[in-house]
């Protein structure tokens, strides 16, 4: 349970009324919820194979009503959702996950939505839906480790309006730029309240390098960072951020991209992970004075499995062009402390720090400040906002079980250390260089992904053709010969994921 504090500071309005959790909501509490507050309409929602938020729709009709659609869900077509299932038996099951409930911040008509797992006709999870794989991948790990993997996302994105000429914008100066300066905070700090209200786990967001002009277009980049959560939390927010931007931005006249690449010359936008690996509560990554063990192998796992992470987490052709040298995107599969010009990032992480910082900034502090341990975090720099989010986590996850359980991964971790810059280093692997490629390392690993049952067959040759039928093969040869043009990608790619 939490403490009245606590429950009194969140911003969700089910936790305050409720008086517990989101973990703990259950039926009568949702329906007592919906009676006390009046609400007339209640929408079921869940991502699909395209990684985008689905809705479906009910008006409150009686008591009963509710606690039927709240208990069993509904039909839905699966095979208008998934690629991977057969449209002669497509019905599928969703079924809300009562502890994702959260107040509609944007339909006049007030609604509360919960968001839904997918059943088949046996009623057991469907084996092929992303989350399902996830939860999948999360499982195993528990199962041979003890442990579970924890993560929060960064999601980069570009807002796009006609420019100012007030403060105009100067370019690749972006970074943490205040008002007047920085343009469109307000989409920032509204989608960040409405994300925290509806029970996300937000860090902070600020405005990044990213500021150009452009036939008198402004392009402005900006990011929004979670807080670690359960992996399956963590997708599932980020799919919600998604569709809350494009909410808030269409709200106010403009456009929103989570594209990889939208302009030659100009930073791109990723979608880093940083992961933590806990047990029992504690982060296994850090013992406060520097990397542990696991935390190589999980490192020594990423590494080398990173190739085959691009088929998820660089699902577009326009990925590729954010992933070259010198452009703070990582394209040699190596890490390193603090440096990002490194495939796996390890951040700063308030080691062997003590309370000397916050005294010396707080002089007139007189009590004793007890520091956690549990900051420490392992960054992935390759994926973008293209990445079905759900597949890439499980195939992390994946990746950080083989780190903690095969041989030699720790050793394997460290000969890929870089203190300088990546793209210079010689004789480093680099990551593929279209979609076709990533299909390519994708099949050559396979069988680390289906083993244990996390990734079936099926969906990983359904996936692999998707990626083929892009048509990237010869990328940069295309571009280079004018076959394609970088503004023909992008005006193709604009709205991924």
């Amino acid at each position: 349970m939490l403490s009245t504090d606590t429950i009194s500071l969140s911003p969700n309005p089910l936790v305050q009324a409720l008086g517990k959790p989101a973990k703990e909501f259950t039926k009568s509490d949702i329906i007592g919820y919906i009676e006390d507050n009046n609400i007339p309409m209640l929408n079921l929602r869940y991502v699909g194979g395209d990684g985008r938020l689905k809705t479906l729709n009910f008006a409150v009709q009686s008591k009963a009503h509710l606690d039927r659609v709240l208990t069993l869900g509904e039909r839905v077509d699966g095979s208008s959702l998934f690629t991977f299932v057969d449209a002669t038996s497509s019905d599928l099951y969703v079924v809300p996950r009562l502890s994702t409930a959260f107040l509609n911040p944007f339909t006049p008509i007030k609604a509360l939505d919960i968001l839904c797992g997918f059943y088949d006709v046996d009623g057991v999870p469907l084996a092929s839906a992303p989350q399902e794989i996830l939860r999948k991948a999360q499982n195993a790990l528990r199962q041979e480790t003890g442990c579970e993997l924890q993560a929060l996302g960064e999601l980069e994105y570009y807002l796009f309006s006609d420019r100012e000429e007030l403060f105009p914008v100067e370019p690749q100066r972006g970074y943490h730029e205040s008002g007047p300066f920085s343009k469109w905070e307000n989409v920032r700090t509204q989608t960040l309240l409405h994300l925290v209200t509806m029970g996300c786990a937000v860090k902070y967001a600020h405005s990044e390098v990213g500021n150009f002009v452009a036939d008198g277009r402004q392009m402005i980049q900006q990011e929004i960072e979670f807080l670690p959560v359960d992996v399956v939390d963590a997708a599932d927010q980020m799919v919600l951020a998604k569709w809350v931007l494009r909410e808030v931005a269409h709200a106010h006249g403009i456009e929103v991209s989570f594209a990889p690449k939208i302009a030659v010359g100009q930073a791109g936008s990723g979608m880093h992970f940083h992961t933590r690996l806990v047990k029992d509560g504690v982060n296994r990554f850090s013992t406060g004075s520097g990397l542990t063990k696991d935390a190589l192998k999980v490192i020594g796992g990423y590494l080398s499995h990173a190739a085959s992470l691009t088929a998820f987490g660089n699902t577009a052709p326009t990925s590729f062009l954010r992933l070259v040298p010198h452009q703070e995107a990582p394209t040699a599969i190596c890490w390193g402390d603090r440096n990002r010009s490194v495939l796996v990032r390890v951040p700063l992480g308030w080691q062997n720090i003590d309370d000397s910082m916050f005294r010396d900034a707080n002089p007139a502090e007189t009590q004793l400040i007890d520091l956690p341990n549990d900051s420490q975090t392992i960054e992935l720099r390759s994926p973008d906002g293209s990445a079905d989010i759900h597949l890439l986590l499980a195939g992390i996850t994946v990746a950080a079980r083989l780190g903690l359980t095969e041989p030699g991964m720790a050793k394997y971790a460290r000969q890929r250390k870089v203190d300088g810059d990546a793209s210079q280093t010689p004789g480093l692997e680099q990551l593929p260089a279209s979609c076709f490629e990533a299909a390519g390392r994708l099949l050559a690993q396979r069988k680390d992904y289906e083993a244990r049952g996390v990734f079936p067959c099926g969906l990983i040759d359904s996936w692999v053709s998707h990626l083929v039928d892009l048509g990237d093969e010869h990328l940069r040869d295309d571009l280079a010969e004018s076959r394609v043009s970088v503004e023909e990608l992008v005006t193709r790619y604009f709205h991924v994921g």
